[in-house]
């Protein structure tokens, strides 16, 4: 008869990982550099990004894939005080990303004192119970050791103010690409155990027509921040693979309309002999044949929609 073997793992053995995948989102004041750390943790552009406050209008998914992970980051408006119509409707979108995301980042500038606006936020967060928490402190780059210090305790402080229990406090540095893979790391554990939501690959669910209307409106905005902040909306109308082109040298034509809203401001986007709206158009296309993969024809128009923030029919027109 036989003997029967036992057999026991060896310690050589792979341990079995455990995979997780779910939803984190940034917040944070109005440029508190959210846009810039989706794209970096991405590594791709995805989330527009510029130097003023409210340049994200749409909530932009941002997916990081690892082998043991799958966070999908959902880029949120900035919260801040309503005094527009869009501002109250902003604020309503983040109030129900935060209460279904696995995870916020709330991120404070290393560069800036906690003020009013800062704590504004933290308070609504306070109100959030389930959802784990991170600080996120950015723009690590442009202070020197002891600000940071500084930083990160007065943010340790203000979760004791509020009750806030931060999982992690994080300094990084999105345009240096300091600690992005460890604020990664610290994140995903916080997710749900779960297969991959999105396939291999994937690295936003915006619909191609939304990510392209911001890539112009990103170009448009530069240059003339002081004058236009957000004043500019972009609705491209169509998107057609050219005909009578080989196969092996597509052409894709985007027409799309620049709205401001008033007549005055047309100069402006449009510049001396159309100047402007040509750079705007060198510029964005550019981003925009990096994200398809494909050469572009892009035509623009600058159209007037009278005080499109204020009006509700508008609003609904251009995606609001």
């Amino acid at each position: 008869m036989n003997a029967m073997s036992v057999r026991t793992p060896s310690s050589e053995e792979p341990v079995e990982t455990v995979h997780r995948a779910g939803f984190a989102c940034f917040v944070g004041r109005p440029n508190a550099g959210k846009s810039t750390l989706t794209n970096a943790l991405v590594g791709q552009k995805v989330a527009i990004t510029a130097n003023q406050p409210q340049t994200t209008r749409h909530t932009v998914r941002g997916i990081v894939h690892r082998p043991d992970a799958q966070l999908i980051l959902v880029d949120t408006p900035g919260l801040h005080k309503p005094r527009t119509l869009l501002g109250e409707r902003l604020n309503d979108v983040v109030r129900t990303t935060w209460a279904e995301v696995d995870v916020i980042g709330f991120c404070l500038p290393a560069n800036e004192k906690i003020g009013p606006g800062d704590r504004f936020i933290a308070k609504e967060l306070a109100g959030i119970r389930k959802t784990p928490k991170v600080a996120v402190v950015t723009k690590t780059d442009l202070v020197d050791s002891k600000t940071l210090a500084e930083q990160l305790i007065a943010i340790d402080q203000l979760g004791k103010d509020l009750g806030i229990e931060w999982a992690e406090i994080v300094p990084v540095s999105a345009v240096g690409a300091k600690q992005v893979d460890l604020l990664a790391d610290l994140l995903v554990p916080l997710l749900p155990e779960g297969p991959a939501l999105y396939p291999e690959g994937d690295l936003t669910d915006e619909p191609e027509q939304v990510m392209i209307a911001e890539l112009i409106r990103e170009a448009a905005l530069e240059g003339v921040r002081d004058e236009l902040p957000h004043s500019i909306a972009v609705v491209v109308e169509e998107m057609l693979p050219r005909e009578d082109r080989p196969a092996d040298r597509p052409l894709l034509d985007i027409h799309a309309n620049v709205y401001i809203e008033r007549p005055s401001q047309k100069g402006i986007i449009i510049g001396p002999k159309g100047k402007r709206l040509k750079e705007v158009g060198i510029k964005s296309r550019k981003h925009i044949e990096a994200l398809l993969g494909t050469p572009v024809f892009l035509d623009l128009h600058v159209k007037v929609a009278k005080d499109w923030q204020r009006d509700p029919k508008q609003l609904r027109r251009l995606g609001f």
